[in-house]
């Protein structure tokens, strides 16, 4: 096997760093769990953000709000439980339609102290069987935004129900249509057994127990991944399903857990496989002999730098990622062919002097670096649109690749169609 950049030395940073928090993985979580409520319990500026960040994309009644923590709840002038009971209260009679509710906690409530486990602890003994009360940190005092769905994720594991069962179990939040796609494609394979989580709804909330296997779907799952092997469940360890051979080799891992021969495989994946990998690469022309440059955002960087890098065929000037889990980016960092530099953490000021050294054909960063980055003339792309689109397996590789080529070309055009300036006499 490979080393390909398993033995590169890792660039540690720990200085200031431009990413969204946890709040944000709230976003897409309450979209895929459909009876669930996320209350966030936390500042005016917590729900400014919410409202901003998401209100433009919801044309219902949103499933998320924010229990705001008022100048004498910080001061410890009120009595901030019983509040949040009253108002978790009020919330259930006027929503009789959830039944999971979450207690997010935010940067003022952690320094504060404010115990949301004993209090979703409480609530649950009250609202049970109707309503599961459940806690997790969106804190981004320490944690970027994709860590929100796994503190997410990793709260639900203690309350699975146990079970003997031998099944799979798909780990992180797809959207709608990915989920199907990936059902579909197991079941041609022959796994049958599949249950994903989150689930879409409370009431198909999977088991859990010494015969079930796990499948992450997404790189930045770390302590879903601890909690699941707590539990007794036994992880595929495999690349992340991004790209046509991501994809491949995560069914192939998949296969290989449960048994099911290689040939088999290459027979349900074949016709897939060969489209995705045409449309990949006539996206890959734009691609191809470009530079790219990551900063750290969401932990997908590993897992997109090698489908960038190996087809593509892009030069990867470095990896930044908020965090290098050891486990969990070891398949991504065996095929990446060596070269590309490696940093975990951040330090902006520092990292900005390797862009502006590099002077990459697109960097891959956070929308507060984008712009004075593109004020610079360097092509840019927002990390967390990486998180937010459909990208996952063969159907989305194409469209995986395009969100990349994009930028690059527009900036060809505007090239193109510019004035030519004239040397003064």
């Amino acid at each position: 096997m490979t080393r390909g950049c398993l033995d590169t030395p890792v660039i540690k940073e720990r200085g200031q760093h431009e990413v969204f928090c946890g709040l944000t993985s709230i976003i897409w979580l309450h979209r895929k769990m459909q009876d669930a409520f996320f209350l966030v319990v936390g500042s005016r500026t917590c729900a400014h953000l919410l409202q901003s960040a998401a209100g433009v994309m919801i044309f219902a009644e949103p499933r998320f709000g924010t229990a705001i923590l008022e100048e004498k709840d910080l001061a410890g002038m009120a009595d901030a439980n019983a509040e949040l009971d009253r108002e978790v209260a009020t919330l259930l009679q006027r929503r009789p339609d959830i039944r999971q509710l979450f207690l997010v906690g935010s940067c003022p409530s952690e320094v504060i102290k404010l115990d949301l486990a004993r209090a979703a602890e409480r609530l649950s003994e009250q609202f049970a069987p109707h309503v599961r009360v459940l806690n997790f940190s969106g804190s981004g005092i320490e944690t970027t935004f994709t860590q929100g769905e796994d503190t997410c994720l990793a709260s639900m594991v203690p309350a699975l129900p146990a079970s003997d069962a031998h099944q799979l179990l798909l780990v992180g939040a797809l959207p709608d249509v990915v989920e199907d796609q990936a059902r579909a494609l197991l079941a041609q394979i022959g796994v049958e057994a599949v249950h994903c989580l989150p689930a879409q709804r409370a009431d198909a909330t999977p088991s859990i127990g010494p015969n079930t296997k796990y499948a992450l779907t997404q790189p930045f799952l770390g302590e879903t991944h601890a909690a699941l092997q707590r539990r007794g469940a036994r992880w595929i360890a495999a690349p992340t399903p991004l790209g046509v051979e991501g994809t491949t080799l995560w069914l192939m891992a998949i296969a290989d857990a449960f048994g099911i021969s290689r040939a088999q495989v290459e027979a349900a994946v074949a016709a897939p496989r060969a489209r995705a990998q045409a449309a990949v690469a006539r996206v890959a022309e734009t691609l191809q002999g470009k530079s790219a440059f990551f900063m750290p955002d969401s932990q997908m960087e590993p897992a997109l730098a090698r489908f960038l890098q190996r087809e593509c065929g892009m030069e990867i000037v470095e990896i930044g990622t908020p965090y290098l889990h050891a486990e969990l980016h070891r398949p991504e960092l065996a095929l990446l062919a060596e070269g590309p530099r490696l940093a975990e953490g951040q330090d902006v000021e520092r990292q900005l002097d390797r862009v502006r050294a590099a002077r990459p054909d697109i960097t891959i960063c956070g929308l507060g670096l984008a712009n004075p980055l593109e004020a610079e003339g360097l092509t840019t792309k927002w990390a967390i649109e990486l998180v937010f689109t459909p990208v996952h397996l063969f159907e989305q590789a194409a469209d995986l690749a395009g969100l990349f080529a994009r930028p690059i070309r527009r900036k060809q055009i505007l090239a193109q169609g510019a004035p030519k300036v004239e040397a003064a006499e």
